[in-house]
Formats: C-alpha cells, sequence, structure tokens
C-alpha cells in the first residue's frame, strides 16, 4: 500500500471521529501544517474552543460565494476545494485549488468581502475560524499574529508565481509546473509526493493555466508517452521527477 493510500483513510478517520467527539487541534493530523503550530498550550486551548468544525461539503457545494460579507476564515479538514471569479466575459476563471491544511478566504481581510466563490471538488469538510473571534483573541497572542501575516505572506508568493505561470512560461512548463507543485504540496501534508489524486477536472486545470482543454489533454498525453508521468483516471504517478522538474523552465 502506498503512502497516499495510508493517509487518505486517516482523514477519513478523523472527519468520523469528529462527527461524534469535539476533537482539539493537538489531536488533528493537520497540526503541524496548520495556525495552531507553534502557540502556547493556554493559547492553543483558547484558539481551540472559537473554531467551528463543519459536516461535509458535498461537490461544487459552495463555502462562500464572490462579494459575500466576510464571516470566517478556513481551514481545509479533508478533501479539496477551487476558487473562482467571474470573467469579463462572464466566464469563470479558476484562482486557485486548495488542499487539507490550507487557508481559504484570506483574501477577504482587507476588503471585508469574499474575492472569490469557493467550491468543493469532492466531499469535503473545513474548520471555520470565525473572522471577529479571531481578531479578538489574536491582540492578546503574538504569536496568532505571526502566523497569520505568514499566512498571508504565502497567499502574495503564490499569486506572484501564478503571475508568471502564466504569463512567461510555454505551454509545456506551465504542465510541468503545475503538477510539481501539487507534489510539492502533497508531499508537505504527508501524502506521496509521486502518487496522488487530481481532484479538480481537465476543463479546470486548462482553466486554470489559461490552456485549452484539449491542449491539457496533448500535454498529458505527451509526458505519458515520454515516461515521465502515469495516468490512470485521476490517478498520476510520477515516473520521473528530474524530467518533469528540466521541463519547468
Amino acid at each position: 500500500m502506498t503512502q497516499a493510500n495510508n493517509v487518505a483513510p486517516l482523514f477519513m478517520d478523523i472527519a468520523k471521529v469528529e462527527h461524534e467527539h469535539h476533537l482539539a487541534c493537538q489531536s488533528c493530523a493537520l497540526y503541524r501544517l496548520c495556525l495552531p503550530l507553534g502557540l502556547h498550550s493556554d493559547d492553543l486551548a483558547q484558539l481551540d474552543t472559537i473554531i467551528q468544525r463543519s459536516h461535509s461539503l458535498s461537490r461544487n457545494q459552495s463555502l462562500f460565494d464572490y462579494l459575500a460579507p466576510l464571516k470566517s476564515i478556513y481551514v481545509v479538514r479533508s478533501g479539496a476545494f477551487k476558487t473562482t471569479v467571474a470573467a469579463s466575459n462572464g466566464r469563470e476563471q479558476v484562482t486557485g485549488f486548495y488542499f487539507p491544511g490550507e487557508f481559504v478566504g484570506m483574501d477577504a481581510i482587507h476588503s471585508q468581502s469574499y474575492q472569490s466563490t469557493a467550491k468543493a471538488l469532492e466531499t469535503s469538510s473545513v474548520c471555520e475560524l470565525p473572522f471577529e473571534r479571531l481578531s479578538e483573541i489574536g491582540a492578546a497572542m503574538p504569536q496568532l499574529q505571526m502566523q497569520m501575516m505568514s499566512r498571508l505572506s504565502k497567499e502574495l508568493s503564490a499569486d506572484k508565481n501564478l503571475m508568471l505561470l502564466l504569463g512567461k512560461k510555454t505551454a509545456e512548463e506551465k504542465m510541468a509546473t503545475f503538477l510539481l507543485s501539487l507534489s510539492r504540496r502533497f508531499q508537505d501534508r504527508g501524502f506521496s509526493a509521486t502518487e496522488f489524486q487530481l481532484s479538480m477536472s481537465r476543463a479546470d486545470i486548462a482553466n486554470h493555466l489559461g490552456l485549452a482543454v484539449e491542449t491539457v489533454s496533448r500535454l498529458l498525453g505527451r509526458l505519458q508517452d515520454g515516461g515521465l508521468v502515469h495516468f490512470e483516471g485521476k490517478s498520476v504517478n510520477i515516473k520521473d521527477m528530474h524530467a518533469l522538474q528540466s521541463l519547468c523552465g
């Protein structure tokens, strides 16, 4: 059994336990990736009192909608989400994908309204941090404020990387970079770096990268024919990490 297969049941088991009992942050499999990392035990206990752990969201169910008033910041607990905005021509633009341990809705803090619509890509769950309560306790926790600043900095870095990806790279470089980005993110979350699932559709990938769906299919086929990656349904197996890295440009 692969590492990815070992970890996936863990998240399902956690979700089941949470449905029956309140689960403290320190008991969570995502603890080292999430906001509470580095807090003192008393601060962590106080933060844990405001966190609301949601029931499951079904595929395509909205977590929040574009321009809705900021209510909470969310941390993905299981499953995956995508964020979209409406382009000038009325079509949706996929702006990001989010996996367990990652924050969704951070860009709403400045305007006090969500700057995108977030939808579940599969059956998913989140930890909800009510923003007003988070601000209140953050005033007395310097370490919590540092964590928030670190998360915001990471969001800005991701935005800049996306601009580079969409503006300066060839189609092949975009695809290679996208797959390697997913590989690193899954590895950070305890999954295998070489075997993982694509929760998003090829149409979502194409939209996100600014490519045609046909181009995405052709590129994935070329990577598989070249022995760099093997695809089976939504399963991805990176066979030659070094060669994939050399394609990033």
